[in-house]
């Protein structure tokens, strides 16, 4: 795996025009797709330039601050599924140092970004795409399920309109750096935003090493068609999913309480899995409003 040295950084406009491209920024894309489809995955080859990050500690915060270009090869952009380029970001996050559970579960709404790696990279798994184009549907696709084309590369990511690079699955650049093994606890990889650490796949739980599982599960059956999606629940979008209790590891929001090197106590953390919703999809805290990019 390749690996780079990381660097450390401490007119007016008339109102009917403004309201065009406000309406225009907020017009999703028409899909009437309802089946999943392998995801072509564009290779990681290419060096996307210096990563810049740095963490400042504070008594009630983590301060992140970088230009949002991973430490890791990347897909060729643009590309046929995402005409987008990456480019430098202005990464300024807030992460609490001490988060605790508000004891309900806050869903990740679009807009929010629900973490970011340790070099500044954030996980944003929720796709702008929705059916008929519909963000009120009910119905969003699901960015890992294939039916619409992301142009996503080998680390399950892909790139903005504004140039930001984010992931939507298991960053497997990223974790290869930092040395991630099946065999022992996940390293840290990251923060949510509301300040729980976020690990990959494999935690610590009654003193062993366990392969985290997600305990959402396919629904049975077909959706209900009409003005709706007919067909199978096969995963094409989030609502085809549901979260079953016990029926795996972590909770509903893909965390546990688990021992790690940076937690020898232990703590509540968040776990990336290789099914379904891999990234989480709501916070047992508080998400900072630092992470958030844009409107609801």
């Amino acid at each position: 795996m390749h690996r780079k040295k990381t660097m450390i950084w401490g007119v007016a406009i008339l109102a009917s025009v403004s309201a065009a491209v406000a309406t225009a920024q907020h017009r999703f894309r028409y899909h009437d797709e309802t089946e999943t489809r392998p995801i072509n995955l564009v290779p990681a080859t290419v060096d996307p330039g210096t990563n810049q990050s740095e963490i400042k500690e504070t008594a009630s915060k983590l301060r992140l601050t970088g230009n949002g270009i991973p430490d890791h090869l990347v897909g060729q952009f643009p590309n046929r599924g995402n005409p987008h380029s990456i480019s430098t970001q202005n990464v300024k996050l807030n992460i609490p140092a001490n988060p605790k559970s508000t004891g309900s579960r806050t869903p990740l709404q679009m807009g929010w970004n629900f973490g970011v790696s340790l070099t500044g990279v954030t996980f944003d798994p929720l796709a702008a795409e929705f059916w008929h184009g519909d963000q009120r549907s009910g119905w969003s696709y699901n960015a890992l399920g294939g039916a619409i084309a992301l142009g996503l590369d080998a680390n399950y990511a892909h790139v903005q309109p504004n140039g930001k690079y984010h992931y939507h699955g298991v960053p497997t650049g990223l974790i290869e750096l930092h040395d991630w093994s099946p065999v022992k606890h996940s390293p840290l990889i990251g923060y949510a935003a509301d300040g729980y650490p976020i690990y990959a796949m494999t935690g610590v739980i009654d003193g062993q090493v366990i392969q985290m599982t997600s305990s959402y599960r396919l629904k049975s059956g077909n959706r209900p068609g009409g003005n709706q999606p007919d067909g199978q629940y096969d995963g094409t979008f989030n609502e085809d999913y549901a979260y079953v209790q016990g029926s795996g590891t972590l909770d509903q929001c893909n965390g546990a309480f688990t021992v790690s090197a940076e937690y020898p106590s232990g703590t509540y953390a968040y776990f990336l899995t290789e099914n379904y919703p891999v990234i989480p999809r709501c916070f047992a805290g508080t998400p900072d409003k630092s992470f958030r990019f844009g409107r609801q």
